[in-house]
């Protein structure tokens, strides 16, 4: 019979190992007193298509690729270890990203080795099975505790790792307005619950597991929590839940460094110091948008502390104009340049060209620029909402148009406009849609533009109508040169974005008159401009065809 006695050395020895390991853990097992465990975390969000660098060379996965390898490999070689993640926002954005729904972007941050994101809004702009198929792409998990479908988490609360001993809980959280945001039709049956009721119920949870609790969220970040028509963001949450260490944070798109307390560096410049947020000890970190930095955040775990050692945000190629003695201007970089990742370049090389193909197609020309910049387009009328509404009411025969400017996402530059510049104004893909209504069914739907905030995605831009608007309601209207008559029949034309109820429009699919004309907006404005090329923006200039008053005291 054969005898187990040779076995028993090699159990004492695996015994012996077991015993020195679980020496160096503390309790629960979490690390030793007197261990310090170095991590390491690198960050980004609002992606938003941009796997390619732009024409100046500027970001790309390719150099953020070559810069995260350096990092990881730099705090491997000392010991240290780290994370990678993301506030979301993927999708929507560049138009060879849009084609293909997002899928470079996804692979590349499979190459890139993300650890886990957070779930943005705009991950919803696309129908529920092109998020399926990106789920089942990433091989990392996308998380949110707050997105409930059917009254289940619709995505994974947290993800756990371990680092060093050190057990590292990461939360997902999403902005509440992705419902008013997003397309409801691509939101059937799923809601955005509060994300800081949610995190204040799921944080005394995962600090009874984990040694570090972090926050990947889609939320914004607002100076000293100031977020006026929008719902609240890391600021308020930090103050809210107490327990979080750090928040990876996403949404407003701009670096959250600190000139004080509270005081929100506005002007950062690119390769210089950044001082992230602190709130209720929770220290605040954002990259900006569309891969332009990987931020970086060096900490250290002791005794049950977690403590920031070090934080940069690192500049993928960002370049600034200088001009020289002769006044000859040129793009120089910000730091020391870059190499792209040739393996990152391989795969994504074939998308890049498979999308440049499709889009640099010319479709005409304008003799001026068409103000879209969000910055402008959200607070007042411009001259490419004007034309929008107006190629919108020409292709329906409409009477008149309202467009969102949640719906503007760019731009036209004068000159040759191409398909790629078209797609970069209105990448969604809504369709228009028409309605008949009575005199008074429109004064009730200008009146519900009127109350749309500045600021907003809501903001109406209004075409074939002469309004004036007191306050937030509608003074005066009038529709081809006569007051609305209560009892005439007008046509309007809307997207169907809109039309569902999104950015908070009333909701018209039910309205008896409801069409889908399945015309898609942005071949309607391109369609437009090759028909009126070489197209004078002049004709398109908002005047006084609609006037804000201040409410009478």
């Amino acid at each position: 019979m054969q005898t187990l006695q040779p076995l028993r050395p090699l159990l004492a020895t695996s015994l012996v190992l077991l015993l020195a390991a679980c020496a160096n853990l503390g309790p629960a097992g979490s690390p030793a007193p007197d261990k310090t465990v170095a991590i390491t975390i690198l960050h980004t969000n609002d992606h938003h298509g941009r796997f390619w660098k732009n024409n100046d060379g500027e970001y790309g996965m390719a150099a953020r690729k070559t810069v995260v390898d350096g990092i990881r490999a730099e705090v491997s070689a000392a010991g240290g270890y780290s994370l990678l993640l993301d506030g979301g926002d993927v999708n929507t954005g560049v138009p060879e990203s849009d084609l293909q729904e997002a899928v470079p972007d996804f692979k590349g941050m499979n190459l890139l080795g993300y650890d886990a994101m957070a779930v943005g809004n705009h991950e919803f702009d696309k129908p529920p099975a092109v998020l399926a198929m990106q789920r089942k792409l990433a091989k990392f998990p996308m998380l949110s505790a707050n997105i409930y479908q059917r009254g289940e988490r619709m995505f994974a609360p947290y993800q756990m790792f371990t680092l060093g001993g050190v057990r590292v809980a990461v939360m997902g959280l999403t902005t509440e307005d992705t419902q008013k945001l997003g397309n409801p039709a691509n939101m059937q049956d799923v809601e955005f619950r509060s994300p800081i009721q949610e995190a204040a119920k799921l944080v005394p949870e995962l600090r009874a597991k984990a040694d570090v609790v972090i926050a990947a969220t889609h939320m914004g970040h607002y100076e000293n929590g100031r977020h006026g028509i929008q719902a609240p963001g890391d600021v308020e949450m930090a103050r809210a839940v107490k327990g979080i260490d750090l928040v990876v944070g996403g949404h407003t798109q701009n670096p959250a460094c600190m000139r004080a307390e509270n005081v929100l560096h506005t002007d950062y410049v690119p390769g210089t110091p950044c001082q992230p947020d602190r709130q209720n000890g929770a220290w605040i970190v954002q990259a900006h948008e569309w891969g332009k930095y990987v931020g970086r955040a060096d900490f250290q775990y002791r005794n049950g502390s977690f403590t920031l050692v070090k934080y940069s945000l690192i500049p993928i190629n960002l370049k600034k104009p200088v001009t020289d003695a002769n006044g000859t201007t040129r793009l120089v970089h910000h730091t020391t340049p870059i190499a792209e990742n040739p393996e990152m370049l391989a795969l994504l090389q074939p998308y890049q060209q498979f999308g440049q193909a499709k889009l640099l197609v010319p479709v005409g020309s304008i003799d001026a620029k068409l103000e879209g910049d969000r910055s402008v387009v959200r607070k007042a009328p411009t001259n490419l909402g004007m034309l929008i509404g107006q190629a919108n009411m020409d292709k329906t025969r409409s009477d008149f148009a309202v467009v969102n400017s949640g719906g503007i996402r760019d731009s036209l530059q004068p000159g040759t406009v191409t398909y790629k510049d078209v797609l970069k104004v209105q990448p969604f893909g809504n369709t228009l849609a028409t309605l008949r209504l009575t005199g008074a069914e429109v004064l009730d739907y200008l009146n519900a533009a009127a109350r749309m905030s500045p600021g907003a995605g809501g903001f109406p831009h209004i075409s074939g109508v002469d309004l004036v608007i007191t306050g937030t309601k509608v003074s005066q209207a009038r529709i081809q040169g006569a007051p609305i008559d209560m009892n005439k029949t007008y046509q309007m034309v809307i997207n169907n974005f809109m039309a569902v109820g999104g950015d908070g429009y009333p909701v018209m699919t039910a309205h008896s008159t409801y069409v889908d004309t399945g015309f898609v907006d942005a071949d309607v404005l391109r369609s437009f401009i090759t028909a009126n090329t070489p197209l004078q923006t002049a004709r398109f200039a908002p005047g006084n065809r609609v006037t804000y008053t201040t409410a009478p005291q």
